[in-house]
């Protein structure tokens, strides 16, 4: 789908474009599965996480949604991270201010002060969706906490954060658990999407919530990661725990009670698919299929032959306390490196990303040895999955699910359709496991440190 950016660094997309395209998706799959739309129990929607959606009263949306990867407003959260206190935020917030929905906000009340003051309520994307289905508009504590509106220490919305953008405390939705029947179908929508009437909405979460439920990483010490048009790596923590300089992120995970912390320890590294999709268009020029690409990459040794990728070209990186240096490409040689060397020193990069990044979850008691997957995306690379595996030093455990599948579990799991989590899962299958190589854990520790020196230069 298509991102906007009128300037470097800006992200935008159409909130309209999102609803047309799930009634696409919608009808391809009630055409191609034969289901009768009555017998469809309820729905759960997975959503990009950080987006800004802003409506008037008649939920007419106002502007495009500034979506997770704009950096715009890095410079409001960094701000209001001095001036609040780093110590009061981090303990309340359990994050800095940083570059989410709420410092988006405070750019548009600065920047677009007329359309501002028409703004009824604030969404994340999931909401919007949630609100053309049903009209009405709500969120959950899980999906504020994304936004960082929601305050930790005092469970309930981060009035301290709002107070000092000034912004109005109505723009709140109402609060709704995650796992709940949050409102239904109505009949505009279900005439828009052939659905029926009264359909239950059960489930929301955003993308790497849903996609660590999807794996069932539940409890403390699991671990669940994904490598889409970004990567992430998403541990699960029962204590407060928080990176001091919000390089990874805490959140409340989906199953988050005020009797039971299930926090989110959140690593993003906003170039992921995203760079090896560019090297297919711009290097490859689509003459490859990204099968074709995983198969050269798997003929050039580890290391690349001295070549190194940063893939940081995505916007501000929160792991670079939200620098934006661009990706890079370094050590090229014309007489040595061809179109193979760059595909495996893309996913090298992208996979020692990850690790630079899972150094930082190691410094507060996050520590990967077992990780756990859906055999797609990138994960379909032997190259990828075994340079993490090898430079990480974790099991790889790949699974038969994705975002999608674990949405529908748990629209099941909020609406009663399942008992149970246990219930839910109980057809999660692993398909493959990646173990390290020790005899070549030497190699991918020196190819990660000479791509770390890279990074270090900047």
């Amino acid at each position: 789908m298509k991102i906007t950016a009128i300037q470097a660094g800006w992200a935008e997309q159409e909130p309209e474009q999102w609803w047309k395209n799930l009634k696409l998706a919608l009808a391809d799959v009630l055409s191609e599965s034969k289901i009768e739309p009555k017998s469809i129990d309820s729905i759960g929607i997975s959503y990009q996480m950080h987006g800004l959606v802003v409506v008037d009263k008649n939920q007419e949306v106002l502007r495009p949604s500034i979506i997770w990867c704009d950096s715009r407003a890095a410079e409001f959260g960094n701000k209001a991270f001095t001036e609040i206190g780093e110590e009061k935020c981090l303990s309340n917030l359990l994050n800095s201010p940083g570059n989410f929905t709420a410092s988006k906000l405070k750019w548009v009340k600065d920047n677009e002060p007329t359309l501002y003051t028409k703004i009824d309520k604030i969404m994340l994307p999931g909401d919007y969706i949630a609100m053309k289905l049903s009209g009405e508009i709500k969120t959950t504590a899980s999906g504020l906490s994304e936004g960082i509106l929601w305050n930790f220490k005092e469970n309930s919305v981060a009035n301290m954060l709002l107070d000092y953008y000034g912004f109005e405390k109505s723009f709140i939705p109402e609060i709704v658990p995650t796992f709940s029947v949050q409102g239904v179908v109505n009949a505009k929508a279900a005439a828009e999407l052939g659905l029926a009437e009264g359909t239950k909405i059960s489930y929301r979460a955003g993308d790497q919530p849903n996609n660590a439920l999807s794996l069932n990483v539940l409890n403390p010490g699991e671990i669940a990661t994904t490598a889409g048009t970004s990567g992430v790596v998403y541990g699960v923590s029962g204590e407060v725990k928080y990176d001091p300089y919000s390089r990874v992120n805490t959140f409340a995970h989906v199953n988050n009670t005020s009797e039971a912390n299930r926090l989110g320890v959140l690593l993003c590294i906003n170039g992921t698919g995203i760079l090896n999709s560019w090297l297919n268009k711009y290097v490859g020029n689509k003459a490859f299929s990204y099968e074709e690409m995983n198969q050269k990459a798997s003929e050039v040794a580890i290391g690349s032959e001295g070549l190194s990728i940063l893939p940081f070209g995505n916007g501000s990186e929160r792991v670079l306390k939200n620098k934006n240096i661009g990706a890079q490409i370094s050590g090229l040689g014309f007489n040595t490196h061809t179109e193979s060397h760059l595909f495996r020193a893309a996913q090298e990069g992208i996979v020692f990303s990850f690790k630079y990044g899972m150094e930082i979850m190691e410094e507060i008691g996050i520590k990967a040895q077992v990780i756990r997957a859906g055999k797609a995306n990138m994960f379909l690379s032997p190259v990828f999955r075994d340079t993490l595996a090898g430079v990480s030093g974790a099991t790889i455990e790949l699974y038969n699910t994705d975002g999608s599948i674990g949405a529908a579990r748990g629209a099941g799991i909020g609406s009663g359709y399942y008992s149970s989590a246990k219930e839910a899962f109980a057809s999660l299958k692993k398909l493959d496991t990646i173990s390290p190589d020790a005899s070549k854990k030497e190699q991918y520790a020196e190819a990660y440190q000479n791509w770390k020196q890279q990074l270090e230069k900047q």
